[in-house]
């Protein structure tokens, strides 16, 4: 049903950008008949707009693979970089809820652990919404900082890491076979604000996958059902990216080429100091407007990816 429905509204924009160009078209007709250079130049605009909107939809077009259209699940972890890895990876955590919200996708923090001075040392979290995991695959691997450190009196540069994993919602139990018997269920406390927030019962859910070492935790939910329910779906996902990234591995190797998942592999370099940068350093797309960036505004980038690997 969910995938009809994207269907139904690809048609829908489709239609409408349809109608906009014939009413584009009508009104230039217009326009050159009367020699009216207003209407002309507005009609000029109606198509620049026209051509970003059909861009972003050939780029859409480019998510035919099984997993695209589902909702993510996405986990980040402060890297090398100490107190500042962690701040790195709470502006990271930051940058792509605010995304999501520009595109209207519902999120959800499912677990987050804070770090010892200041920002997160991980964090998971679930952005559903229209191709979500299609939008969001090529962001997994590692992000590099370069900035000054506010945490550094002597306001030296500092430079850190932290590592995102994106994994696509796994819709049911049938599609990723888990045995109970491999499971290892702990409760415990979820962390709290304090006073009437603190959670007086053991409704945070930590479940360990025995043979793979894989664990999976949340503590979004005041129930302790479904506090265990969310936690199985992410492990689910988990297990799911687990069995697609051995088959990517395979696929290469049979191309002849393989490339490990290392820390050291980045994909991309946040620079604030002493100049402002962010580049992704597997399509070479760059821009200076890094606040912007690191304030959700990902589009050009996701694209830049989009396009460099349309055919792969």
């Amino acid at each position: 049903m969910r995938r009809l429905s994207d269907l139904k509204e690809q048609v829908a924009s489709w239609r409408t950008v349809e109608t906009g160009a014939r009413d584009a078209a009508d009104l230039l007709t217009l326009a050159e008949s009367e020699s009216d250079a207003e209407t002309a130049q507005a009609v000029a605009a109606d198509v620049a707009r026209l051509n970003e909107q059909v861009e972003a939809m050939e780029l859409e077009l480019a998510f035919s693979g099984e997993y695209d259209c589902r909702p993510a699940i996405m986990a980040i972890h402060a890297g090398a970089g100490g107190t500042d890895a962690q701040d790195w990876a709470e502006m990271l955590l930051r940058m792509y809820l605010r995304w999501a919200d520009k595109h209207k996708f519902r999120t959800s923090v499912l677990d987050i652990m804070p770090g010892e001075e200041a920002g997160i040392k991980s964090a998971t979290i679930e952005i559903d919404g229209r191709n979500a995991y299609g939008n969001l695959k090529g962001e997994r691997g590692v992000h590099r900082l370069v900035r000054i450190s506010p945490y550094d009196s002597s306001k030296s540069r500092h430079t850190a890491f932290a590592l995102a994993e994106v994994m696509p919602e796994a819709e049911s139990e049938a599609e990723v076979e888990i045995n109970p018997d491999d499971l290892r269920i702990d409760t415990f406390n979820a962390g709290g604000a304090g006073g009437q927030n603190v959670q007086k019962n053991d409704n945070a859910v930590r479940i360990t996958h025995l043979p793979t070492g894989i664990v999976a935790t949340c503590q979004d939910e005041r129930s302790q059902l479904k506090n265990k329910n969310k936690a199985m779906a992410v492990l689910r996902s988990r297990l799911l990216e687990r069995e697609l990234a051995k088959q990517a591995e395979e696929q290469a190797k049979i191309k002849g080429q393989h490339v490990s998942a290392e820390w050291g592999n980045q994909i991309r370099s946040y620079v604030l100091h002493p100049y402002k940068m962010v580049k992704d350093l597997r399509t070479q797309y760059e821009t200076s407007d890094a606040e912007g960036v690191l304030d959700g505004d990902l589009d050009e980038l996701l694209r830049a990816y989009q396009k460099a690997t349309i055919g792969d």
